[in-house]
């Protein structure tokens, strides 16, 4: 067998995040850039964990560590797994400017190779819709969780265009024939992009519904999905242009909040 056949789409994935690390964090919604949004994320996970007290938690996907770090500042004890050694090398700099006490490991979230029943929380931030078998990943959730663990899933549906997207497509249509704005190029990487996008499991976009009967179908309850996320994205359209706020404001995101059971 050749390289190239040993080459698959989990492989592309982690290149391409890994080629994404160098300026992850100068991207709005990424990186944290004002303290009311801080405060709104900090608010969220309160609403649905608790404080830390020093409870076990595990950042999937963790990347540069900024929910990581969300969750320590709430007293958990956190960490953070990812499978880009660039994106951890970052995460491993700011934890140590920042004095915290954050493990990052380096791992699969589709299979962690975590002892059973090990963490009291799992957390992830637009880790679902890049999945390429989000069963087995919700099946491996499950069996890390303590019973009585909590998983909180940030995510939504980034593909499916909304009435926003078009609008904006027509307004830069118009300009571009106006002489306004130059058409704008498809670089490599947004088409990187794309490609993986159109291979993984939601290629059609990660639907609340879905997820949540998937996370049943692995043993979870209850769960609930929350859609009240106004307040972090108020706070993140202060720092992108007009249009894009439009865009994320009119997106189906949403948090799903779904438990182990005491008996599992």
């Amino acid at each position: 067998m050749n390289q190239a056949s040993n080459y698959n789409l989990r492989d592309e994935i982690k290149e391409y995040w890994s080629m994404r690390a160098a300026t992850f964090d100068e991207q709005p919604g990424h990186e944290i850039f004002s303290e009311t949004e801080r405060a709104a994320w900090h608010a969220l996970f309160e609403r649905h964990f608790g404080k830390g007290e020093g409870r076990k938690a595990l950042d999937l996907a963790s990347g540069t560590g900024v929910i990581s770090h969300l969750m320590h500042d709430l007293g958990f004890d956190v960490t953070g797994m990812d499978w880009s050694e660039a994106m951890l090398e970052k995460a491993r700099t700011k934890s140590k400017l920042r004095g915290s006490n954050i493990t990052f490991l380096l791992g699969d979230a589709e299979n962690t190779l975590e002892a059973d029943n090990s963490y009291d929380v799992i957390v992830t931030r637009h880790l679902v819709w890049t999945l390429v078998d989000p069963a087995a990943a919700f099946a491996e959730w499950f069996r890390v969780l303590k019973p009585g663990g909590k998983l909180l899933v940030v995510d939504g549906d980034f593909v499916s265009p909304t009435w926003a997207t078009k609008f904006n497509k027509a307004m830069a249509g118009f300009l571009e024939t106006l002489g306004l704005r130059k058409p704008v190029e498809t670089i490599p990487q947004l088409q990187t992009h794309r490609d993986i996008l159109a291979r993984v499991h939601f290629s059609g976009g990660a639907r609340s519904d879905e997820v949540s009967g998937m996370l049943s179908t692995a043993g979870f309850d209850p769960i609930k999905v929350d859609f009240d996320l106004k307040q972090i994205h108020a706070a993140q359209k202060k720092h992108i242009s007009f249009a894009k706020g439009l865009e994320r404001g009119a997106q189906h995101r949403y948090a799903i909040c779904a438990q182990k059971p005491f008996e599992a």
